[in-house]
């Protein structure tokens, strides 16, 4: 294993900052520097370190470790996993993985290692060992649930890593990996935003006789969602997520700033989001969640509903306006429809610029003990663009006798059925959907492998299936016995391939937080 040259370093941080954008000096440092990181530490905050170690244990060298460390597999190996933690704060500092081979150990350092309070760092000085770091690599990473959890962050927020190896006699002694979050040290504050993407049920009227159209039914969802974080800039910049990603999260900025005139820009950071294309409302959770950190940022309090308007949002359904806001199961009124309404034909959100969101008629909390599985074939994008304007031009008006029942089994089935906890009622509700005013246009113009996966998922043990807005991901709830109902979907999915996610409802909107 090649240790890093200085210069190999710098390209290391020059690909992390196009990926998380510009590091602060201290960041740099810790990524780079060849000292104690204990001792660094203590400078930068002023406090003493102390360690909580979360495993500490013997076991034998897989062959990973075993070439970082040049010794044999299946050699013993003292595997350490601690937290680096401000003794005043109790902030978490840095989450800490080293292996250590036992045999090049003198019996008092080992003593010492195996004590759960003292940083290598100084038990390096207490046995006056001489010995220096190499640097082996520096990246991104995911947080992930234990990172997550030691740094109350969010499980898909960007992680800085560097791997290191002690040398002492010319032989690795430890290998050393030190990982913290993005917004750790950062030399300027930073706005993170969590939104939450939703499943989209169906529109209710895509008649329009009545003298409103659209209307719909939806679910905030706990993941997949979208992740960003914000810094002042004069200009936009935008890191991290694809091309499409980054051009929306660019363009709602702008829009805010024009709109807003706002002083300055903002440097965007993309760490996750939501499959576009997919019904899963991605564009609109994007939009909004760039919208609310650059107002943040420039201490602007503006209504969700006014974003909206300024990002050109909701011009059809309001579920993922009001995900954004309130979170929940949500049912939107639709638009005033006709020569002199809101609204003169029928158009998807994306072709309805200028429209504002309807309003949200019922919110309710979504069962805690219900998940819902996501399952995306590997498809290709839903109808979108130029397409799906075709869809709604040459099928709607669907007919009235159909958006009649579709509206009564949302009124007297599916809402009842939510609110009395009745599973089995919401889920055939559900069910029936498919079936009835435009969701039936959508369902039928799938891939095959969509309606197998609505028949599978029920038969497996799902209340109820169905196709989240022009998907392609099919959406089943259940309670118990999901992971059945998992296994039904892949098995279906079979060499197709595709995602399958077992989440939640999530029953608020989203959440914003200073770094």
């Amino acid at each position: 294993m090649e240790p890093l040259t200085a210069e190999k370093i710098s390209e290391k941080i020059r690909e992390i900052e196009q990926r998380v954008g510009r590091l602060s000096p201290m960041q740099k440092i810790l990524i780079g520097t060849d000292g104690s990181v204990t001792n660094l530490l203590e400078m930068a905050t002023g406090h003493p370190v102390g360690i909580t170690t979360l495993v500490q244990e013997v076991v034998a060298a897989d062959p990973t470790t075993a070439a970082a460390l040049e010794i044999e597999p299946g050699d013993e190996v003292n595997y350490r996993v601690v937290e680096l933690r401000d003794s005043v704060t109790g902030e978490a500092l840095i989450y800490a993985v080293s292996r250590t081979p036992l045999r090049r150990l003198a019996p008092e350092f080992r003593q010492d290692l195996m004590r759960a309070d003292i940083p290598i760092g100084r038990i390096l000085c207490r046995h006056r060992i001489e010995s220096r770091r190499e640097i082996t690599d520096a990246r991104i990473v995911q947080a992930g649930t234990d990172l997550a959890r030691t740094f109350n962050i969010h499980r898909c927020e960007s992680m800085l890593s560097r791997k290191y190896r002690i040398i002492h006699r010319e032989e690795p002694l430890i290998a050393i990996e030190e990982v913290f979050p993005c917004t750790a040290f950062a030399d300027d504050i930073r706005v993170l935003v969590d939104a939450p993407s939703r499943i989209h049920i169906t529109l209710l009227d895509m008649n329009g006789r009545s003298g409103r159209v659209d209307g719909g039914v939806g679910v905030a969802l706990d993941e997949p969602g979208c992740v960003l974080d914000a810094r002042k800039s004069e200009n936009i910049g935008v890191h991290g997520g694809d091309e499409v990603a980054r051009r929306r999260v660019a363009e709602a900025a702008r829009a805010v700033m024009e709109g807003l005139c706002l002083p300055g820009g903002a440097e965007f950071t993309l760490h996750t989001t939501a499959q576009r294309h997919a019904g899963l409302g991605s564009g609109t959770q994007v939009a909004l969640a760039a919208a609310a950190a650059l107002c943040r940022l420039y201490d602007r309090d503006v209504p969700v509903y006014d974003l909206v308007r300024v990002v050109g949002r909701g011009g059809t359904s309001g579920i993922g306006t009001a995900a954004f806001e309130q979170g929940g199961f949500i049912v939107d009124g639709g638009h005033r429809f006709g020569p002199s309404g809101d609204k003169q034909d029928f158009r998807p959100s994306a072709a309805s610029r200028g429209i504002a969101p309807p309003p949200v008629l019922a919110r309710h909390r979504f069962p805690e003990d219900w998940h819902i599985l996501l399952v995306t074939p590997d498809i290709g994008a839903g109808a979108h663009g130029g397409r799906e304007v075709d869809i709604f031009r040459t099928h709607c008006p669907v007919p009235l006798e159909e958006v009649r029942e579709l509206c009564h089994e949302v009124l007297m089935r599916m809402i009842p059925g939510l609110i009395e906890h009745d599973l089995d009622l919401f889920g055939s509700a559900i069910n029936r959907t498919q079936a009835l005013g435009f969701k039936r246009v959508e369902v039928a113009m799938q891939h095959p492998v969509v309606p197998s996966l609505l028949e599978a998922t029920v038969q497996a043990g799902a209340a109820g299936a169905g196709l989240s807005s022009f998907g392609p991901t099919v959406y089943a709830v259940g309670d118990s016995g999901m992971e059945d109902v998992a296994r039904a979907a892949k098995e279906v999915l079979g060499d197709l391939g595709g995602s399958v996610i077992l989440t939640k409802a999530r029953n608020c909107g989203a959440s914003m937080r200073e770094e």
